[in-house]
């Protein structure tokens, strides 16, 4: 009995050894870091503003001939191609959705945007753009932080002159414009703009002198920049 007992207390410490000299501790697993998500800052461009431009306007030719009572009496006697420095100022809102704006411009321009010829006979023709009025729709998406692009279509009235010589003739014309635009702010309620506007006109008859008339269709290219402030 005692040999027996004798044996098991040493199968047990034989066992306790070699278990001591072959453990193996546990693994731990390292914690999984997940790096914050970042958003990317949108800028603020809802709301009512006011604004400023300077540009330059060049035009295409304006073909001039002459019609006395509904007949042809020479089918060209010039062409004008007004061009000039033009200042304009301008109102609008916008709406906001995530990084899309859109709204509303109502915009006045004018300034020295003419032309003039001389035709064989010795007589001065010219041709000016008094002012123009638009009604525009602006939308865009911010392309960059604080950085918008944005496409311009609407409406437009212009108001031209036209002289023959000792005779001239106002004449109201509509028309539509359209174009691209970038701007950039400059902090919370001041930013910088960039615009190239196409302006397209109807035809409109003008007389010349009495009895004989011509048909206009003045259209023009405008490159602009500016200031936008926003309330």
């Amino acid at each position: 009995m005692i040999s027996s007992l004798a044996l098991a207390a040493a199968g047990l410490v034989g066992a306790q050894a070699a278990n001591a000299g072959g453990y193996t501790p546990a693994v731990v697993e390292p914690p999984v870091t997940v790096a914050p998500v970042v958003e990317t800052q949108v800028g603020n461009w809802q709301g009512a503003y006011v604004g400023a431009t300077l540009g330059y306007a060049t035009g295409e030719k304006d073909r001039i001939g002459l019609t006395e009572n509904g007949q042809l009496i020479d089918p060209e006697i010039g062409d004008t191609k007004i061009r000039g420095v033009n200042g304009g100022v301008h109102v609008g809102y916008r709406w906001q959705r995530d990084r899309w704006v859109f709204g509303p411009e109502l915009s006045f321009e004018g300034g020295s945007v003419d032309d003039s010829f001389t035709t064989a006979s010795g007589v001065k023709v010219e041709s000016k753009l008094k002012s123009k009025a638009a009604l525009k729709l602006k939308t865009g998406y911010e392309v960059q932080p604080n950085m918008l692009v944005y496409g311009i279509a609407g409406v437009a009235n212009g108001k031209y002159e036209y002289k023959y010589g000792d005779y001239n003739d106002d004449y109201t014309a509509n028309g539509y414009v359209f174009g691209i635009g970038v701007e950039r702010q400059i902090n919370e309620r001041m930013s910088v703009i960039g615009e190239i506007e196409r302006n397209q006109f109807d035809k409109e008859k003008v007389e010349l002198v009495p009895g004989i008339t011509t048909t206009a269709s003045p259209s023009y290219t405008n490159v602009k920049v500016g200031l936008n402030f926003k309330f």
